[in-house]
């Protein structure tokens, strides 16, 4: 082996090993994703979806922290709403400078806890801020009308807040508990301060709603969770699709230079084979038939008529192995001509007649009678009633009987089917015999020696035409093989012509000439006495 070879099988077996890895490893993430367990992957993903919720809501919520504190100036300070507002827009900004900083980084470098932490201490500065809200002019002496409107608008800010933190802090609950608790702790704080029957069921209501909107976000980030993992398994199924894809093209690949290469030996072997091959059967059948002079020893015409016999069986193997390897490379070009099967499947019986009658079988031929030609390869098709006929001939007892048959279906297609009496095939083994140097388990007993080729040479032969072989068996009664031609393949008759010159006879009733298309002929008119 030289050093190219060592070199490329162990870059081969690299990246196996590399395959088999990754293979492991998308088994192992899809098993997690099946049994609903968090991964690094995920977990990714759901801090990305808050940073582009948080990104894209910005304007909304400096829009809605503006409005507040534009509010806020009708019951406290202007001085007061003005810092708070100062304070949510600074810690709106540090939030939005940490989202930035985590898009600037390749996924494989983020550090999921990290970020995660760095989130929640950024959201919950701006929690802070947010709950510094109903601080805003609690000091303010204020009339009953004026306290009872900010008491309301403190609640439905705090219903604003909440719904708008659901909505798309949901995707990490952690960041969305420490920017909603505090608003909510310090709004109930401040109407439990009030003391009034109002005010204590604002709170209480304040208390219900978070914990509503708590459980809704909850199930939000639960269907994200579910979508994101539906995700990955499809990502991670479009990746072993392609292994796989990679993995089959590379098969086929070696699969297509694997048939090149038995192609190209097969050529060269087949004229490296038959060269000393016709001299071993040319020379064995001169000594056979003692052409040259008479062999005073017996034996040694019947070692010679063993060698004649032998190179002939080995001629016929190699024939069949070429046919065959030709056919499935799809270099078997058909010489298409019309032809009778009848014809045919008559020639191929006076062929094997003598092995028929040495066999002592009894052959009954039932040929449907007119039956259309065919376009079809002649030698291809003397090939597969050959070879049928043979089958037939080995598998049948001395004495046995043979059924030939030649017909034509209803919907116009011909079959040619053989049928003997031998120890038939079972059903599990058909297959098997259909498939090269295939044979069933009963024909080793019963049988000649065979290579096992001669169906799967059939079977190429007849699909090349469009056509089928079936094979029916019953154990102990015998097969048979019938080889369907298709209709589009049967040639229909075509009437004669008729000569030039020669008279044609009509009715005299339709002697008359026809009237020309789209005129009427004119009515005979009457004339009155």
């Amino acid at each position: 082996m030289t050093q190219f070879d060592k070199s490329s099988g162990l870059k081969q077996r690299q990246a196996r090993d590399a395959r088999v890895r990754a293979s492991q490893k998308m088994k192992a993430a899809r098993l997690k994703l099946t049994r609903g367990t968090a991964t690094p992957e995920l977990d990714y993903e759901m801090l990305a979806m808050f940073v582009r919720n948080e990104r894209s809501a910005a304007p909304t919520i400096w829009a809605l922290a503006i409005i507040f504190s534009l509010a806020s100036m009708f019951w406290a300070p202007k001085a007061e709403a003005t810092i708070w507002l100062i304070m949510v827009v600074l810690s709106k900004v540090g939030l939005l400078e940490v989202c930035r900083q985590f898009n600037m980084l390749d996924p494989d470098e983020v550090d999921v806890r990290l970020w995660r932490r760095r989130f929640v201490f950024a959201e919950l500065i701006s929690g802070l801020t947010w709950a510094g809200f109903a601080l805003i002019g609690v000091y303010n002496p204020l009339h009953n009308e004026a306290m009872f409107a900010s008491h309301v608008f403190l609640f439905a800010t705090l219903m604003v807040v909440l719904a708008i933190r659901m909505t798309f802090a949901s995707p990490v609950l952690t960041v969305l508990y420490v920017g909603t608790i505090p608003m909510t702790i310090a709004v109930v704080a401040r109407l439990i301060m009030v003391g009034d029957p109002f005010s204590l069921a604002l709170a209480a209501m304040a208390l219900g709603v978070h914990a509503y909107f708590l459980s809704l976000a909850r199930g939000l980030n639960s269907t994200a969770l579910a979508m994101m993992a539906f995700r990955a398994q499809k990502d991670l199924l479009i990746s072993e699709l392609e292994e796989e894809k990679l993995m089959s093209d590379e098969a086929r690949r070696r699969a297509e230079s694997a048939n090149k290469a038995k192609s190209r030996f097969l050529a060269t072997m087949s004229h490296e084979l038959r060269t000393p091959l016709n001299a071993i059967m040319g020379f064995s059948e001169v000594m056979r038939d003692e052409v040259l002079g008479s062999l005073e020893n017996p034996l040694y015409r019947e070692y010679s008529k063993n060698i004649h016999d032998s190179g002939q069986h080995l001629l016929n193997l190699i024939n069949e192995i070429l046919d065959l390897s030709r056919i499935e490379a799809g270099k078997y070009d058909l010489s298409e001509e019309p032809l009778r099967i009848c014809d045919v499947v008559d020639d191929c019986y006076r062929l094997l007649k003598l092995r028929v009658q040495a066999k002592g079988l009894e052959v009954v031929e039932r040929y449907e009678t007119n039956l259309p030609q065919v376009w079809a390869d002649q030698r291809a098709m003397r090939q597969i009633c050959l070879n049928l006929m043979s089958n037939a001939l080995k598998f049948t007892p001395r004495g046995g009987r043979i059924i030939l048959t030649a017909s034509s279906l209803p919907g116009g297609e011909q079959i040619f089917s053989v049928r003997d009496n031998g120890p038939g095939i079972p059903a599990d083994e058909i297959p098997k015999v259909l498939q090269a140097f295939g044979q069933g388990s009963l024909a080793h007993e019963s049988a000649e020696g065979g290579t096992g080729l001669g169906l799967p040479i059939v079977k190429n032969l007849i699909e090349l035409h469009g056509g089928s072989l079936e094979l029916k068996s019953e154990l102990r009664k015998g097969t048979e093989a019938i080889v369907t031609l298709p209709s589009t393949r049967v040639l229909l008759p075509v009437p004669p012509l008729q000569p030039l010159g020669q008279e044609r006879h009509r009715h005299p009733e339709a002697a008359e000439p026809k009237p020309a298309r789209g005129r009427q002929p004119k009515a005979p008119q009457r004339i009155s006495a």
